[in-house]
């Protein structure tokens, strides 16, 4: 609610995050997925519960979901970052993939370790949609892997999009991306 940096820290839903989430789960039931997954994150887990529960499915945690490590600019302000530390954040914003925050994970390590997971998953269906629930910015580098959407900002947010992200599931499914 901040806009601080939230990455790997665990954080419960708040109010607006659960009525966002059964909005998410409303939407999603309306063509229910085979299977909804889940990363091990407090707020993707009660999310995927929610969606699980209006599409009558028992949600499943997935390994290599995790959040985007931003190391120890995690629970920062982004305004704090610009100011204490210019450079890194100008490299950042400029190339995201050749950056890493200090002590985080290069975007490139968390979207082969998500591309594997989504892989894994896609294995296990043959067929029909999957719905994967990832905490924010995770979600758009899901839908990037899968659809190719643009990843944009990922500080920014995409508020308008649902915190559930589905796709299509065939026996030769492969990432968007390659």
């Amino acid at each position: 609610a901040q806009g601080r940096i939230r990455g790997t820290l665990a954080m419960p839903l708040s109010e607006a995050g659960v009525a966002e989430a059964r909005r998410a789960a409303a939407l999603v039931a309306a063509s229910p997925p085979v299977a909804v997954y889940a990363s091990g994150d407090a707020c993707a887990a009660e999310t995927a519960r929610l969606v699980g529960t209006a599409c009558g499915l028992r949600p499943r945690r997935a390994a290599n979901l995790g959040n985007l490590d931003q190391g120890l600019w995690q629970g920062m302000l982004v305004d704090e970052i610009r100011a204490k530390q210019p450079r890194l954040y100008r490299q950042w914003q400029d190339n995201p993939w050749a950056v890493a925050p200090p002590e985080g994970e290069l975007l490139e390590e968390a979207c082969l370790r998500v591309e594997a997971a989504l892989e894994t998953l896609a294995r296990r269906h043959a067929s029909g949609r999957v719905a994967v629930v990832v905490p924010p910015p995770l979600d758009q580098v899901v839908r990037w892997i899968v659809s190719g959407e643009s990843m944009g900002d990922l500080w920014a947010g995409e508020p308008e999009r649902p915190p559930v992200a589905e796709f299509p599931l065939a026996a030769q499914w492969r990432p968007a991306r390659r």
